[in-house]
């Protein structure tokens, strides 16, 4: 997946409503593009393969048969793509079965709109081009235990962290506040105020450069080695 280019949606969901509800949710992202809809197993399938999405959010009781099944199908015929449930069934068995095909998430109904940024701001994580090699660290993050994970302080957006946390990450130096606001386009105090949660979460490390006049500069790197160059 191309970093610069919209994640490419395609939902899964019978209630008209609901869907309309969702693609409105999605759409407020300037980084999002939903790509089709779909209300049956019949259509999600056929449209999965006409469109090739980036990411399927998927519902599980659909008109013609079980989401779980579909996924099922998805994953025997070698399709990888990324696909999130997103519906009532709030069982365990249900959940379950997701994870063993190979959901990467599962948002129960109603969620938050927080939440379903936390889904986009994961797959983004997991389609980086500079994940080659993966440390420890970087694993858990993609498989959902790492420190973005809970829930974020007011005002801390997760596609903006992953941003802020992914420059730090090839920086191969570490790099001010300055620098991170000019290379993303935020402003400092809003690069700062990222890196510092970054800090404080463990992602980040703060070094202090002195000898220069006035107050020492503040500078940051990633926790781990940096990313290798594209």
């Amino acid at each position: 997946m191309n970093p610069a280019a919209p994640t490419r949606v395609l939902l899964v969901e019978d209630d008209l409503r609901v869907a309309r509800v969702n693609r409105d949710l999605l759409e407020r992202d300037p980084d999002v593009h939903v790509v089709g809809s779909a209300a049956t197993c019949a259509q999600a399938d056929a449209l999965a393969r006409a469109l090739s999405p980036d990411l399927i959010l998927l519902d599980v009781h659909l008109p013609d048969g079980s989401g779980l099944g579909l996924l099922r199908h998805w994953r025997t015929q070698g399709l990888t793509t990324d696909v999130a449930l997103i519906t009532a069934a709030d069982d365990e068995a249900s959940v379950r079965l997701a994870l063993a095909h190979g959901a990467f998430d599962y948002l129960i109904k109603p969620f938050t709109g927080a939440r379903l940024n936390d889904l986009l701001a994961r797959h983004r994580a997991r389609h980086h081009p500079h994940h080659r090699r993966l440390d420890q660290g970087r694993l858990d993050r993609l498989l959902g235990l790492g420190p973005t994970l809970p829930s974020l302080p007011r005002g801390i957006d997760p596609n903006t962290l992953e941003r802020v946390a992914q420059a730090l990450r090839v920086a191969p130096h570490p790099v001010s506040a300055e620098d991170i606001g000019e290379q993303l386009n935020l402003s400092r105090v809003t690069a700062w105020r990222y890196l510092e949660h970054l800090v404080r979460s463990g992602a980040a490390r703060l070094d202090h450069q002195y000898g220069q006049a006035g107050r020492p500069a503040k500078l940051y790197r990633a926790s781990g080695p940096p990313d290798p160059p594209p």
